[in-house]
């Protein structure tokens, strides 16, 4: 893994096997930032990052200049690794571990954009934006990208804009 752009552009990321995770290949994740980067500014932009795993989107987020970057996971080893990672890079991150669902209920914040890569068999996919939208966790015009298999499908749900395809990654948009 390497972040894709920005000013930590070309930095590799390390691999822990410790970390139970499916990161985002650098293909869909440079496509992701073109989208990104063609729609808004990253600039000082609230990011939250749930499912983080590897810290490998908040870095990216983190490398393009995002003011604030929350990442959750439930693995104690994934936010020490995203917290190592950060320190080394000084990086704006702020590393949690809690359930990812759990965090969203419970949290105050609003978010410019909240990434969400959950395993893709996770059960309860249908629940992220159904919570992301009734709590109002997005800014005016902030954005909900869901990272999930071919087999889910959000052309129904509210607020859902587009899904754009990468190999295996879907990404589904949801503007507030």
């Amino acid at each position: 893994m390497r972040i894709i752009g920005g000013k930590y552009k070309s930095h590799f990321i390390p691999v822990n096997k410790k970390i139970k995770a499916r990161p985002t290949t650098n293909m869909a994740k440079e496509a992701l930032f073109n989208i990104l980067d063609n729609k808004i500014s990253l600039k000082n932009i609230n990011v939250l990052d749930i499912f983080c795993g590897t810290g490998n989107i908040s870095y990216e987020f983190a490398s393009r200049g995002a003011g604030k970057i929350t990442s959750v996971d439930n693995q104690i080893n994934a936010i020490n690794f995203v917290k190592k990672q950060k320190n080394h890079w000084g990086m704006n991150i702020i590393p949690i571990k809690k359930n990812a669902l759990s965090f969203l209920e419970f949290t105050n914040d609003k978010y410019d954009i909240i990434f969400a890569d959950p395993p893709y068999d996770y059960n309860r996919l249908e629940d992220i934006p159904k919570i992301v939208f009734e709590r109002n966790l997005l800014s005016i015009n902030g954005l909900l990208i869901l990272e999930h298999s071919s087999q889910k499908n959000f052309e129904k749900s509210a607020n859902f804009m587009e899904q754009r395809t990468y190999s295996s990654v879907n990404f589904s948009f949801f503007y507030a």
